[in-house]
Parts: C-alpha cells; sequence; structure tokens
C-alpha cells in the first residue's frame, strides 16, 4: 500500500475524529476516555503545532499523527506526538511512516527531543515500532495507565534525540 503525508485541511475532521475516536473508545493507548465531538475535534486538531494525515493512494485518509511541545519554556525544545490509524489498516506500514515524518517536521520546527510519556506496556506493536526507530528506553511507570476494563497496565517512556537526523 502506498502511503503519503500531508498536513490535514478542515475536510479532513470528519475522518480523522473518527480515527481519534475508535483509539480513544479502545481505551488502550490515548489518555482521553470520552470521544470529541466534532466541534471539540476541529479545536484540538487546529491547536496543535502540526496534524497530519495519512493517505493511500487513492486519496483515503488512512490516519493521523499530532505534534506539539511536550513542555513549555525551557523544556519547549521537547516534541510530543500522538499516532492514530484505522483499525482496519493497522499492521501495514503506515504507523512507521506517520511516526518517521513526525521525527522530521518535528526537527524541521525546531524541537530537538521527541519524548513519548506514555506508551502503554501492553502495545506490543507500538514499543516495538519506536524501538525499531531508534527511539530510547526511559523507564516504565508501574500502573501509570488505567485501560478501559479498569485494570492497571505499566506505561513506558521514550525519547528520540533529533539531531540523529542530521
Amino acid at each position: 500500500m502506498s502511503v503519503t503525508i500531508r498536513e490535514y485541511n478542515e475536510q479532513d475532521l470528519p475522518v480523522i475524529t473518527d480515527i481519534w475516536n475508535e483509539v480513544v473508545d479502545e481505551g488502550m493507548a490515548f489518555p482521553q476516555t470520552e470521544p470529541m465531538t466534532l466541534e471539540q475535534a476541529k479545536q484540538f486538531f487546529a491547536e496543535q503545532d502540526f496534524t497530519a494525515v495519512s493517505q493511500d493512494e487513492n486519496g483515503h485518509v488512512t490516519g493521523l499523527y499530532i505534534l506539539h511541545p511536550n513542555n513549555i519554556g525551557r523544556c519547549g525544545h521537547i516534541a510530543n506526538a500522538s499516532y492514530a490509524v484505522a483499525s482496519s489498516l493497522r499492521g501495514k506500514g503506515t504507523g512507521r511512516i506517520l511516526v518517521e515524518h513526525s521525527l522530521k517536521k518535528a526537527a524541521e520546527l525546531g524541537f530537538g527531543v521527541m519524548q513519548f510519556n506514555a506508551v502503554v506496556a501492553n502495545n506490543e506493536r507500538a514499543l516495538k515500532l519506536y524501538e525499531s526507530i531508534g527511539f530510547v528506553k526511559l523507564g516504565v511507570i508501574p500502573q501509570g495507565f488505567r485501560l478501559k476494563n479498569g485494570v492497571y497496565e505499566d506505561i513506558v517512556l521514550f525519547y528520540y534525540p533529533l539531531d540523529k537526523l542530521k
């Protein structure tokens, strides 16, 4: 499957909102507990430093990422990103393309590091992907994430120095 990445536009909102809400509803990756309305999504995606969509060769949106500072001020050079791929298309390489694009975009926007604060430990695909790209595992926070079923799962912290891209 051929995948391209581009900046989102307002016409993408219904599809990317559905993809995002699908991940929220699964309750195994994003911290949000409630789905976003279209109006909330419009504001949320617009507030990011960059929101990108992946699309297939037919122009269908297949996933997205958001990119923003992980913190402010003296820590504002550290980026953070979140990724969502339509469930029917997972495991086909779109996630890797989104992550690699987000690293380049973060560097382009002047960030020095990408940090992930809460990769759920049972998200084996994400863990393998990040490690294969070269993210460094910082550590584990025991029971840092509450799954949809109420069970607590560990979260893993990662970082990637963006100067590796030069």
